[in-house]
This record gives structure tokens, C-alpha cells and sequence, in this order.
């Protein structure tokens, strides 16, 4: 669904075609056609299974396709949108803006069919041997990453010992690699979600009948902070697959903004639904703050709160749509430790933002006043280090590079993978790029 969508966008289909002719895997994998999911209008995408497995290991393959899962490069905003149950939203700030609302991973189908098993480890030589661009190859190591933590976790293995009984298949090794590859051309500079529909029941897979939501995509969910809901189905609606594409490229788990679309996808998923059209629809645009820097501060100062409350209070305040949250120690009356809450939201949503801080709080009013920022231009480039590619962010003032930092959530699932500090990551991240720009 996801590549169906970003296809539907925009990105060239040869973008994942080269890729996936590259890894090896067999020629003429994927096949692309506009179907029609109930009313809607959708692009379709099959993953062809029917040829041998270059790299067998005795397990076998099936036959048959598998389907589930712009306008030119770096739209300010991309919003996506599952139909009627998933509510996910992928934005950034700034330009590259990507913005995904819906991913329902939409399977169709049990997950004992006869794969091929494959290793982390295998799956690694496959990616590394492929020639890929660094963007694509940073991408979906992210995404295997985090199937192969929550993998590792819930069965007591190691990461690279990881075997993937659905994940290391063909038709998965296409979605997240091409996904990768498809979001990397597409280069969003950042992205959020508000939810993900999971779907309810059981689900029955190499390990045996699972409930759903599926063990191993909660795991990713709850690592990447991200927020579920049920969708009102008795189906998967999110398999590990969904929620590590998710997980590794929304960076903040909020509602979309305010916009201006420019562009919209739609992807066709393989399942029919009674009561929704199943498909996943994704909106390229461009943010209203981008263009006015206009924002509403909305503050209140708070003597008789306990701290405990400030993280969720600030957490939802974003998910309302502020732009930023910060608290600031104060001094009140008769000299009381105090804390002063801090927001920043568009005109548009200003009250709704207050209206958050007004629940989750204990303060009995805010305030209100105008201000106009400036935001730098922001694009993310990919470093090589002794652990791997790693995305470092680069701020830019009159096309000249001013910040670099690295991405957080990826120098942190690099530490985990690796076993090594963070800081040590995110040090030799900032040292390859300065390397690499020493002009």
C-alpha cells in the first residue's frame, strides 16, 4: 500500500525498479496497475513471487503476487491517510515536508505460507552487496532494525541471529527496501503520525496463532513512541512490516498541520473491507507556517502541579499541533517554585492547543500573544561512519551549511544494534560529516 501510494504521488516506478534489480532477488518483481477500491481510485502494486529464490536455505517459496504494503522531489509536506481506520500522519517542518496519515499494512492473508527463511545477517549481505545509495541503504536498515530488536527480544536471540520468517521473504524484502528507496527520493525532511489502526483478533504465522495486534509489532510501536488504536476491524491492519516503515520515518507522533496541498496518492490494499474503501491515500503540500512566520504563544504559569504531569501535558499539546512545547522554571508569589508552560502553535489551531494546557494542567488561565520566527532551511544528508550510514540534518542560511546535528532516533538504534554509548554514535556521525564538508 505504501508503495502504491507514493507511486500514485509521484516517485518514478523505476526508482524501486532499479533497486530491486539490483539486490538480486530476480527481474520484473513488481507489477503496477490503477484498480479502483470500492469508489476509490488507486494505484496498485504486486509483488511477483512466482520466480525462483536466487538465495534459498531449503525452506521453499510460493507462488503468487503479493500486493499490500509526487510530482517531483521534496515537497514541503506529504500527509498520507488510511481510509476509515488507520489515522497516522507522516509531517515535516520545513521543505522536503512529508506528512503519511493511514498506514494500514493490509496483508490479506496468513503469514505461514512458505517463505523463505533468511537471517539478519543474510538479509544485511543482500542490502550491503546491492550498490545502493546511502539514503536507501540508511532507510532500510532502519526499518529491519527495528523488526529485528523486536524480534530478538521476544524469542531471547540475538539481532543478527534473528530468523525472518515473514520479514525475510521476497514480498517483505520489496516493501521495506523499495519503500526505502521510494521515500528516499522522495527526501522528506521530516515526518509525524498521530495514530496507527492495529485491528483485533488473532493471526496465524510461523510462530503459531498471535493475537493481534501482532507481538512484534507492538514491540516497534512502543520503542518509536508511537501512538495505536484499534480501527474498528477484526483483521491485522498493521503487521511488523507497517510499523517498522512507521516507525522509521515519522519523527513526531503528531496531527497534520496546517497546509496546502499540492499533490495526492492513493495505494490500493489487498483486502476488501465491508464498510471502507482499503487503501492509503497521501497528500503532498506545503506548511502554512513555511510561508508566514506568524505563530501564537500560548503560556501559563503553574504553582500546584506535580511534575509527573509535564511530559504527558507537553506530549499532548503536540498532538494537538504545537510546533514546539518548553517549560521554564519560575518564581511566583510569595516566592513559590513555579514552572512556567510554553507554547507554540499556527493561528489556526491556537485555541485548540490552549484548550489542551487548560485540561492537562492545573493553571485556571493562559495567555495569548503573537510571534514571528524565522526557520532555517533544512535538508538531511547521509554520512558514512565506523557504524554504518547514518542521516545527519543540516540547517542552511542562504544555501551555505551553518548546523549539522545527527538524526537522534537513528544514532540510538544504531547504539542499541551495536551495543555501543550513543554518544559515541552520534560523535563519529558528527565527525564524518565534517569530514566530508571540510569546505
Amino acid at each position: 500500500m505504501t508503495l502504491g501510494a507514493l507511486f500514485d504521488l509521484g516517485v518514478p516506478v523505476d526508482v524501486v525498479v532499479d533497486v530491486i534489480a539490483r539486490l538480486g532477488i530476480g527481474d520484473d518483481r513488481i507489477a503496477v496497475k490503477v484498480i479502483k477500491k470500492g469508489s476509490v481510485r488507486a494505484t496498485d502494486v504486486q509483488v511477483r513471487l512466482d520466480e525462483p529464490d536466487p538465495n534459498p536455505d531449503g525452506h521453499g517459496h510460493h507462488d503468487h503476487a503479493h500486493s499490500d504494503g509526487g510530482d517531483g522531489h521534496s515537497h514541503d509536506h506529504v500527509h498520507s491517510h488510511g481510509h476509515g481506520h488507520s489515522h497516522d500522519h507522516s509531517h515535516s517542518h520545513g521543505h522536503g515536508h512529508s506528512h503519511d496519515h493511514g498506514h494500514s499494512h493490509d496483508h490479506g492473508h496468513s503469514h505461514d505460507h512458505g517463505h523463505a527463511h533468511r537471517t539478519y545477517r543474510d538479509i544485511k549481505k543482500l542490502i550491503d552487496g546491492a550498490g545502493l545509495d546511502d539514503a536507501t541503504v540508511a532507510r532500510a536498515y532502519d526499518m529491519f532494525d527495528r523488526v529485528a530488536r523486536a524480534e530478538a527480544h521476544m524469542h531471547d536471540t540475538s539481532v543478527d541471529d534473528v530468523a525472518f520468517h515473514e520479514v525475510g521473504a521476497i514480498d517483505s524484502i520489496v516493501d521495506i527496501v523499495g519503500t526505502a528507496a521510494a521515500l528516499a527520493w522522495l527526501a522528506p525532511s521530516s515526518a509525524s503520525a498521530v495514530s496507527v489502526a492495529m485491528g483485533h483478533g488473532t493471526v496465524k504465522c510461523a510462530h503459531g496463532v498471535l493475537p493481534v495486534p501482532a507481538p512484534a509489532a507492538l514491540e516497534i510501536l512502543a520503542e518509536a513512541g508511537g501512538v495505536m488504536v484499534d480501527g474498528g476491524v477484526a483483521r491485522e491492519l498493521c503487521t511488523p512490516t507497517g510499523a517498522a516503515i512507521l516507525a522509521a520515518t515519522v519523527t513526531q507522533w503528531t496531527p497534520a498541520p496546517p497546509m496546502v496541498p499540492l499533490v495526492v496518492g492513493y495505494g490500493a490494499g489487498n483486502l476488501d473491507l465491508a464498510d471502507r474503501p482499503n487503501v492509503l491515500r497521501v497528500t503532498a503540500g506545503r506548511l502554512l507556517e513555511t510561508q508566514a512566520g506568524d505563530l501564537v504563544r500560548i503560556e501559563a504559569n503553574i504553582d500546584d502541579m506535580s511534575p509527573e504531569l509535564c511530559a504527558h501535558a507537553a506530549e499532548q499539546a503536540f498532538a494537538a499541533g504545537a510546533v514546539d512545547v518548553w517549560w521554564t522554571p519560575i518564581s511566583m508569589k510569595k516566592s513559590r517554585p513555579a514552572l512556567m508552560v510554553s507554547a507554540l502553535a499556527p493561528a489556526a489551531i491556537a485555541d485548540e492547543v490552549a484548550g489542551v494546557l487548560l485540561r492537562e494542567t492545573t493553571t485556571i488561565g493562559v495567555r495569548f500573544d503573537r510571534v514571528t520566527r524565522r526557520v532555517l532551511e533544512r535538508q538531511v544528508e547521509t554520512v558514512e561512519t565506523e557504524f554504518g550510514p547514518l542521516p545527519v540534518k543540516v540547517a542552511l542560511l542562504a544555501g551555505r551549511a551553518v548546523n549539522a546535528a545527527p538524526e537522534y532516533e537513528a544514532c540510538r538504534a544504531v547504539a542499541l544494534e551495536k551495543g555501543v554509548a550513543l554518544k559515541r554514535v552520534y560523535a563519529a556521525a558528527v565527525a564524518a560529516w565534517h569530514r566530508a564538508n571540510r569546505s
